[in-house]
């Protein structure tokens, strides 16, 4: 059951600094300070996670290791280490679940912890966040920057507002202001396409969201205007679940122009695959279900499966089974508007302690 209107929540979003690659150069001391890449290699591929050296530059995860050579001729390679991860990710929780009863993992790097109740004693949210990362400084030897405010929206925004290796503070009187001061691109949810659709419509803040009305809203975003208006005021009623399972984890995109030509689908797919594998690596999952969406240019849309015997948690395998899979549907005459992959087939659950007295921000 959901908390009471009237009880104001206290949430922490942790967030790991440049997880995989900083676990890459506490690992190998000839890898620090110099700018890494997680995944593809020098000759193709895609980058999984970049050090903050690597970021300096322009490189990004998803990005084509083609362009982050280009962008950094220096850039280290390494493979990456998905068992490593997750058995940091593990000694993290664990660490988590010593201040919190409810704990939401979101992938291997981050999660929100509801911490209304002060089950350590410690006396304020602030001073639950500055242990926790001084915990897993001295236990993993990495950093990780938190977020502290009264909803999970704000808590999330303010996790990135100081990092590396920072906190930042958001009480409730000052969650309008602090949403209405940063650019829209950076709200949960808000992608590139959506940010450049604000920015056509003179939206560029939340300032300027939160001065548009909701029939406004609903005329050019439709069902996600709800979020846009209470986002935009800094609202978000959305309880920490410690039970949160994700069904499955993917990408699709719907293409400017039809494609027609099998290699031109073939290309486009594989852009899915990248995008696609950048998440379930974050999430470091492995599944046996693989699964392509295929939209048809008169919005016909059909999905296609191949179940493995035992999960996976090879970028190939998933890349290869997505091409197999899309071979099938082969030819499409009319063309192809969007393109999705999926890897499904696992979950997880967190289980609660006793809960205790409530405590300030």
């Amino acid at each position: 059951m959901d908390d009471p209107p009237s009880r104001q929540r206290k949430i922490i979003h942790i967030d790991m600094d440049a997880f995989f690659a900083s676990v890459e150069q506490r690992d190998d001391p000839a890898l620090l300070g110099k700018p890494v890449a997680v995944g593809g290699s020098r000759a193709r591929g895609v980058v999984a996670a970049a050090s903050y050296e690597a970021r300096a530059f322009g490189v990004r995860s998803a990005m084509p290791s083609s362009t982050a050579i280009r962008r950094c001729p220096d850039l280290v390679f390494v493979r990456p280490r998905f068992a490593v991860y997750s058995s940091v990710s593990r000694q993290i929780r664990s660490i988590f679940a010593d201040y919190a009863s409810l704990v939401e993992p979101l992938s291997l790097d981050e999660a929100y912890l509801d911490v209304t109740d002060d089950i350590r004693g410690l006396g304020s949210a602030s001073a639950i966040a500055a242990e926790i990362r001084a915990r897993i400084a001295a236990d993993t030897g990495l950093t990780a920057s938190a977020g502290v405010s009264y909803n999970k929206f704000i808590a999330k925004l303010a996790s990135d507002q100081n990092k590396p290796d920072g906190m930042c503070v958001i009480p409730p009187d000052r969650g309008a202001a602090f949403v209405a001061s940063l650019p829209v691109k950076r709200f949960h949810g808000v992608g590139p396409v959506t940010a450049a659709k604000m920015a056509s419509l003179g939206i560029e803040t939340g300032a300027d969201l939160r001065d548009r009305s909701l029939p406004w809203l609903e005329t050019h975003f439709g069902s996600y205007a709800g979020y846009l208006f209470r986002a935009a005021r800094g609202v978000d009623d959305r309880p920490v679940r410690s039970n949160r399972v994700a069904k499955s984890v993917g990408a699709e995109r719907t293409f400017e122009t039809n494609l027609v030509a099998p290699e031109d689908l073939h290309a486009g797919l594989d852009r899915v695959i990248e995008a696609a594998w950048e998440r379930i690596a974050r999430a470091g999952v492995m599944g046996r279900t693989i699964t392509l969406k295929l939209r048809h240019a008169d919005f016909r849309t059909i999905t296609r499966a191949r179940s493995l015997a035992v999960p996976t948690g090879e970028r190939a395998v998933f890349g290869d089974a997505g091409h197999v899979l899309l071979s099938a549907q082969l030819p499409v005459p009319g063309g192809v508007r969007l393109l999705g992959m999926t890897l499904s087939g696992f979950g997880s659950a967190a289980e609660p302690v006793e809960r205790q007295p409530r405590l300030p921000l």
